[in-house]
């Protein structure tokens, strides 16, 4: 059960427990109360009417009788061994106290009428019973309306608390805190450790910008210098880890500028499409490719499928659908599949597929989960999330119950346009001042 009920249930059954105890108490005394009552009664009238017997030989007053064929058994038989007593009983005229005592070989009796007893104490019942629920009605509502209340809070701090595990550190607990109960010092720590996270992120982020930009003037020297070596082997392996550092110092700047916000998307129509098989090229990888329509019968690969118009931001499409093929290639197994269903793009391989811990908390930088080091530095996956963020679209990471790791991206729904006439050549851009970046490998798979 959720907070509010469990306490909600807890109100209502001590309430319950309570009222009825109580009542059962109140019940009892005032039984015991008429009944009391009732034997002095007829033990008093039976002391007159055994002093009247005495002096005159026969009952002298109404109600009192000698041998009454109704008495109860049990005060016959206790009048039978020589003593006297009273006993509550119900009999043909209804239910009555009679005291009874021995008198010359009979049994002299008093019958006092208890039906006016019994009905007070119905009544008193009555009350208690109406009380009883009324008063558990209350203290359920007001427990209900506490419980309500503090789940309430609860519920609005574990939002704030998802939202802050969601990256939005700046996410603070707002009124939770002003109060003094324990929900608010709940609040309140949480708004102390999200400030400091976010202050760690920020630092975090600021020095790998920082870190990227001092690194990127040394290392435009040294690429100069590697282009002046002679030609050789020794030449060649040195030209080709001055690049893998290069595209790893520029991965660092486009990942600080996504994690900054500061990237803004230049939308325009793309037939999505030719745009996937652009990417195909660009990257120059074997990728089985089926495109069709919103609504269309699956078919087999159709090559020269346009697929629907959107409007989007084609070099960021371009690195995202280059940073995935690329991962899958690098990092699973062939064939690297990818299809276009609507506006819903597929990446698949037939590898072991993605990590557990990426599939529950996403790429993470610098974490590749491969074995063997230098093999990618957890940065493709990471900018392939970022642009998608950027563009509006979602991209989700999954295995395939046959194998293989799946990597789907789901464009914006109000991102469909019109069909264009003109076509999209293999060197176009949405953007013609920024090129796409070439795809680096991620060490997404295990």
């Amino acid at each position: 059960m959720t907070l509010r009920r469990q306490i909600a249930t807890a109100v209502a059954t001590i309430s319950v427990l309570v009222a009825l105890s109580v009542g059962l108490l109140v019940h009892q005394a005032m039984v015991r109360q008429h009944v009391d009552q009732a034997r002095r009664s007829a033990l008093g009238a039976l002391d007159s009417a055994l002093t009247a017997y005495g002096r005159n030989g026969e009952p002298a007053r109404p109600g009192v009788t000698l041998d009454d064929p109704a008495l109860p058994p049990r005060l016959r038989a206790l009048a039978a061994d020589g003593r006297q007593g009273s006993v509550l009983a119900t009999g043909p005229q209804g239910e009555a106290m009679w005291a009874a005592a021995p008198v010359d070989g009979a049994v002299l009796s008093v019958r006092v009428d208890f039906t006016a007893d019994r009905g007070a104490i119905g009544d008193l019942d009555r009350i208690i019973l109406i009380t009883v629920t009324a008063s558990v009605f209350t203290t359920v509502l007001a427990g209900v309306l506490v419980a309500d209340r503090i789940s309430r809070r609860l519920r609005t701090a574990a939002t704030a608390a998802r939202e802050i595990a969601a990256g939005r550190t700046d996410t603070r607990m707002g009124e939770l805190g002003d109060g003094r109960d324990e929900v608010a010092d709940l609040a309140a720590a949480v708004d102390s450790m999200s400030q400091a996270l976010h202050r760690r992120l920020e630092d975090e982020q600021r020095f790998t910008a920082d870190v990227a930009h001092e690194l990127r003037t040394p290392l435009t020297g040294l690429v100069t210098a590697a282009e002046l070596l002679p030609p050789g082997r020794p030449t060649q392996l040195v030209r080709n880890r001055v690049q893998a550092l290069r595209s790893l110092v520029e991965d660092l700047l486009e990942v600080s500028r996504l994690d900054a916000d500061a990237e803004t998307p230049y939308l325009s129509p793309v037939p999505l499409g030719r745009a996937v098989r652009r990417t195909v090229t660009i990257t120059g990888l074997t990728v089985g490719l089926s495109v069709r329509a919103e609504g269309d019968t699956p078919t087999d690969p159709a090559p020269g499928a346009d697929g629907p118009v959107v409007r989007t931001d084609l070099r960021r499409l371009d690195r995202i659908l280059a940073n995935l093929l690329v991962n899958a290639d690098r990092h699973g197994r062939g064939p690297v599949l990818l299809s276009v269903d609507g506006l819903r793009i597929t990446v698949r391989d037939h590898g072991p597929g993605y990590p557990d811990d990426l599939l529950r908390h996403g790429p993470q930088r610098f974490r590749t989960s491969v074995r063997e080091r230098g093999r990618g530095h957890g940065l493709g996956l990471t900018i392939a999330q970022g642009h998608a963020r950027v563009i509006g679209a979602e991209l989700t990471f999954a295995n395939h119950p046959d194998g293989g790791a799946v990597a789907s991206l789901v464009l914006p729904t109000g991102s469909a346009g019109e069909p264009l006439a003109e076509e999209l050549g293999p060197g176009e851009q949405s953007d013609p001042g920024e090129q796409t970046a070439p795809a680096q490998p991620d060490g997404a798979h295990p």
